[in-house]
């Protein structure tokens, strides 16, 4: 049985004519299971954020291509979204897009006596991300033990 990278990555190569068909990107997607349930869940941006319509189409079209492809032998839900202002970097695009944000860090276990902290995204490469402290100190986490990194967003 083939794993959820690899319906992750088919998904992904799917998209990929129908985001730049509708001139938007591939944030993320996500095959996961909640409670009993299944969901694979495309996120896509675009400049100035995404529309309803946006991911009504995307959704169609996709839907139609993993109906011809038959790839996934669960039933799941799909779900097309925008990834949202808090959104979750996990890949080294999301990274890269991010550099000088504020993020949210939550760690597996704790660094310094805590496991979430909060800084200015300095830097990252294949094992660690650096953040700045409020403080104004950098911060080196290993990404292996990063749980999760999110945009933070003041209001």
């Amino acid at each position: 049985m083939a794993g959820k990278r690899e319906y992750e990555a088919r998904t992904e190569a799917l998209l990929e004519p129908i985001a730049a068909g509708y001139q938007v990107e591939i944030y993320d997607v996500e095959y996961v299971k909640e409670g009993r349930e299944w969901y694979l869940r495309a996120y896509i941006d675009k400049t100035g954020g995404v529309t309803i319509e946006d991911c009504e189409k995307v959704s169609r079209a996709l839907s139609d291509a993993l109906d011809l492809e038959d790839f996934i032998p669960d039933a799941y839900i799909l779900e097309v979204s925008s990834p949202g202002l808090g959104r979750q970097l996990k890949k080294d695009r999301h990274f890269d897009k991010s550099l000088h944000e504020k993020v949210e860090v939550k760690m597996f276990e704790a660094v310094e006596g805590v496991k979430e902290l909060e800084g200015i995204l300095q830097a990252y490469d294949q094992r660690k991300i650096v953040i700045m402290l409020e403080n104004e100190r950098e911060i080196e986490l290993e990404r292996n033990k990063i749980a999760q990194v999110r945009l933070k967003i003041d209001f």
